[in-house]
């Protein structure tokens, strides 16, 4: 008899979760289960999903909010052998028709909010063979759709699913990039994948600043058609901590949230952090706020954003990942160095970082001719990386999937620092990077400057053509009080006096903003700013 091959899968995160924890909270709205009732809801989903046809390899698609039934999709579609296609329902409607045919997506969960934007393009969607959908209240929905169902009336009848054990190499999800640099780009990830990402995150916990324990109460606000909402819904069942579902994002709401249920861990990127400290009643809410661990990603933490935040006592920390990347790279924990320190601003510094590498993760900073970077804190190179969770593959794109991976290291496109305790701070983007005179001038670092003006809600800095210096910074700023542009330029003629920057690199012009435009993924899209310039 041969020893049985483990499989890392999702499936094999529960066993171990039921004995150790099994009365685990999941809330959503009015609904409260126990991991044990939950994963039985998992077991019925799959069942009804498989009767109505539902086969290994399917791609399944999933348009929602961060509901409980988006969380029991994130297991039940994979665990029986299918693949779960997150949709970005913020693209607009001929993209989620784009990638749901790209995908090759044959059945579609669907909240009843998406319903009436899908029955307008209905035709055009004749490859989906089944629409289920849902309403919080469980209410039965009216819907046009051809071969719909209701969600709740098909997991009744369900008699439940044993689940196989997949080969942990078996792709378990696909979603698609934000699509800023063209046409959306499909990023698949397996069962291995997947179960290695939420075991790194959840080995990161216990270290400083974070300190979580199995008392703290975790809410994602990343949306959970972005990137596994960073893989915080398949953790949780590693560490066994209540775990709150947001529904559609609204600040009322997600404060609301944050008081009653006791939320102390949360993951965002930076515009839904400010969001939420900006909003108009916030005030209300800093009593719950104190003590609130944030990590912030999708682009860098401000140190202006990261001050704010710790006028309410919240502790704000940075970390790094791409869509391509499942997403986690690196978090700005505390190494042995950075722990010795008892200045506060010092400690900031080190906190709102890019961070070090998470466990697992192989990553360099090389420069053109692939050598690694020295860790002098000003010498740029781009991070390249491995680890056991990184796409293998554009979607039914080879080209892209070869630029991707060349020289067998995955390309991020993101270019850095290190300095002298091994700290890496992302200066900016390849696509973004501005160079005036054939020198670079790093935006990130001017646009986290900037962001300490009190005056400053939010800033980007983006390159403009210029006939003598090829490229000059622009700096876009979103007041929130009354700010000139003299305030402004005088700010940053005093960081050249402080030795902090050069005089060559303030912007030729500084242009004021009710608002930034954003990405789907709440990101600002310096691609639109470039246009306005």
């Amino acid at each position: 008899m041969e020893a049985y091959e483990y499989q890392l899968n999702l499936k094999n995160l529960f066993p171990s979760a039921l004995w150790g924890h099994p009365d685990q909270e999941i809330v959503y709205k009015k609904n409260r289960y126990t991991l044990e009732s939950f994963y039985e809801r998992i077991s019925k989903l799959a069942g009804a999903l498989s009767d109505l046809g539902v086969k290994k390899g399917d791609v399944v698609a999933v348009l929602d909010w961060d509901t409980d039934r988006y969380m029991m999709s994130y297991f039940a579609i994979p665990m029986m052998g299918a693949i779960l296609h997150t949709v970005n329902v913020r693209y607009p409607p001929d993209l989620v028709f784009y990638t749901m045919q790209h995908a090759g997506d044959k059945y579609a969960i669907i909240n009843k909010e998406f319903v009436p934007i899908i029955e307008k393009y209905a035709k055009t969607f004749d490859f989906i063979k089944g629409w289920i959908v849902h309403a919080d209240n469980g209410e039965k929905v009216e819907t046009s759709l051809p071969r719909s169902y209701s969600f709740e009336d098909i997991v009744a009848k369900s008699g439940g699913y044993d689940f196989p054990d997949i080969d942990e190499n078996a792709t378990a999800t696909l979603f698609y990039t934000s699509g800023t640099t063209g046409l959306p780009k499909g990023v698949t990830f397996t069962h291995r994948q997947l179960f290695l990402q939420a075991t790194s995150n959840a080995l990161v916990g216990n270290k400083a600043p974070f300190h979580l324990n199995e008392d703290d109460v975790y809410m994602s606000l990343v949306p959970m058609f972005h990137v596994h909402s960073w893989t915080m819904p398949y953790f949780i069942v590693i560490t066994g901590n209540k775990y709150v579902l947001p529904g559609r994002y609204d600040p009322k709401n997600i404060l609301e949230l944050i008081k009653n249920e006791h939320v102390t861990y949360s993951f965002m990127v930076p515009a839904i952090l400010y969001m939420l400290l900006t909003y108009s009643e916030v005030d209300k809410y800093r009593e719950y706020l104190k003590g609130w661990k944030v990590s912030v990603g999708g682009s860098a933490l401000p140190e202006g954003l990261a001050k704010l935040a710790e006028s309410f006592g919240i502790t704000a920390i940075g970390g790094y990942g791409l869509s391509e990347t499942c997403p986690v790279l690196t978090t700005a924990v505390f190494n042995s160095r950075v722990k010795a320190m008892r200045n506060e601003d010092e400690r900031r510094y080190y906190r709102i970082s890019t961070g070090i590498p998470i466990p697992f993760v192989n990553l360099r900073v090389v420069d053109s001719n692939w050598k690694d970077v020295p860790r002098d804190g000003t010498s740029v190179g781009e991070i390249v990386v491995r680890a056991p969770w990184l796409t293998k593959r554009y979607y039914k794109d080879p080209q892209k999937t070869e630029e991707l991976w060349k020289g067998g290291w995955l390309h991020t496109g993101d270019l850095a620092v290190v300095d002298h305790l091994g700290y890496i701070h992302i200066v900016d983007r390849e696509k973004d990077a501005i160079k005036s005179g054939g020198e670079f001038i790093p935006s990130l670092l001017l646009e986290n400057l900037i962001s300490n003006l009190p005056q400053v809600g939010e800033v980007a800095v983006v390159g403009k053509p210029d006939p003598k210096w090829g490229e000059r910074p622009v700096a876009f700023i979103v007041p929130k009080v009354k700010l000139n542009k003299e305030k402004v330029l005088d700010f940053l003629n005093n960081q050249v006096e402080a030795g902090l920057i050069q005089k060559w690199w303030i912007p030729d012009d500084v242009i004021f903003l009710e608002s930034m435009p954003r990405t789907s993924t709440n990101k600002i899209d310096k691609k639109e700013l470039r246009k306005m310039i």
